[in-house]
Formats: structure tokens, C-alpha cells, sequence
């Protein structure tokens, strides 16, 4: 994938709505393509986050307890949680056939962060969204 496409990637993304080309450059700057195959645990539950991870290409499970809660597909993002909270991870994330994502760190996440505001409203939506998903589809849960 080029920088052009990754670019077009961001710009379908909510949590970067807003940002300017310039603004979408400095992300990709900060970020990595990373390729991973079929059956890979990108990250662990219950392990320390050192980054976030956005979905360009490919779909992952999201799993807790062995459990599969959620698939997840291009355009959607993972690690953030943890990253805000410093919390272990709550979840697995597991490649299901070939994904590509864009790797941000930690440190450069919490510094995108701190330069646009407007992300944080962003996540915090997409966490209330989750948590209602998580309620309606577990209503004993809640």
C-alpha cells in the first residue's frame, strides 16, 4: 500500500475526521505498515499495550477468555484502551487470513493525542459504542 492509499485509508476513519493532509502525513509518519498472516495474535489480552493498531486491510477477532466478541475490518482500530488507561489489554486481536495495519507507538499516540484534541471525543464515542454493543448482545451482563 502507498502513502496515498494509507492517506484515503485515514480519511475513512472517524477518529481522524477532520485532520488536514498535513495532519494525516505527520500519522503516517509516525506509523507502520505491519503485515500479518493468518491465525497471528497481533496482540494478547491481559498484556501491556505498546501501541495502537488501525485495521487497512483484512479482517481479526477480537476474543476475551478464548471467546470471540467482535470481527473487525478495514477501517477499524485496536489497542486504544489500554494505551489510555494503562491497563492490561482486554482482549486478544488475531489475524483471520492475511491483515495489514498501520502500527502507531504508544509514545507517538499519546503525543498525536495531545496535538488534536478532538481525537479523544472521537475514541471516547467509539468506547460508548462498544460498551452498548457489549450490553445489548450480553443483557445479563449489564
Amino acid at each position: 500500500m502507498n502513502d496515498e492509499q494509507r492517506t484515503e485509508a485515514l480519511k475513512a476513519v472517524p477518529l481522524f475526521a477532520g485532520f488536514s493532509d498535513k495532519d494525516l502525513g505527520r500519522v503516517l509518519e509516525i506509523s507502520k505498515e505491519v503485515a500479518h498472516p493468518d491465525g497471528k495474535v497481533v496482540v494478547e489480552e491481559d498484556q501491556t499495550a505498546i501501541g495502537f493498531h488501525l485495521i487497512v486491510s483484512g479482517e481479526a477477532d477480537a476474543s476475551t477468555g478464548g471467546e470471540v466478541v467482535n470481527r473487525m475490518y478495514a477501517g477499524d482500530y485496536f489497542g486504544e484502551m489500554s494505551l489510555l488507561d494503562g491497563k492490561p489489554r482486554s482482549a486478544s486481536v488475531t489475524a483471520v487470513g492475511e491483515l495489514h495495519t498501520l502500527a502507531i507507538p504508544a509514545w507517538s499516540f499519546d503525543r498525536l493525542l495531545n496535538e488534536h484534541p478532538e481525537m479523544m471525543r472521537a475514541l471516547l464515542v467509539e468506547l460508548c459504542a462498544r460498551l452498548r454493543h457489549m450490553r445489548d448482545s450480553h443483557p445479563s451482563r449489564s
